[in-house]
């Protein structure tokens, strides 16, 4: 039996080395895949500060971020510790439960 030409064993090494890409891309679709599903899976952060909305659209009550009475999200809007002490400043009132108008300094 013949030894195999150069020309055959760099062949041979290119189809091996292809096959190694082949799993290493496999193992990136992999991981890129694991990072997604940990992302969704993953909630936002709360926001600091939230205003409760009326049905019409105009500040009714503050709340720290995490309370559980700052009715649903899609009438809360996250608000800076700036837009929160400004609210309060213009009579928005603030929760009687989780207290931002002391967590803010507003009242001692």
């Amino acid at each position: 039996m013949s030894e195999p030409s150069r020309l055959d064993q760099l062949h041979f090494l290119r189809r091996y080395l292809l096959q190694q890409v082949a799993k290493v891309d496999d193992w990136i679709r992999q991981e890129e895949e694991r990072k997604a599903a940990e992302a969704r899976r993953t909630p936002p952060p709360l926001p600091d500060w939230v205003v409760e909305m009326s049905l019409t659209g105009t500040p009714q009550r503050l709340h720290v971020g995490g309370c559980g009475l700052g009715g649903t999200q899609a009438r809360t809007k996250p608000l800076t510790r700036d837009e929160a002490l400004r609210a309060l400043g213009e009579g928005v009132e603030a929760c009687g439960i989780c207290r931002p108008d002391v967590a803010l300094g507003w009242l001692e």
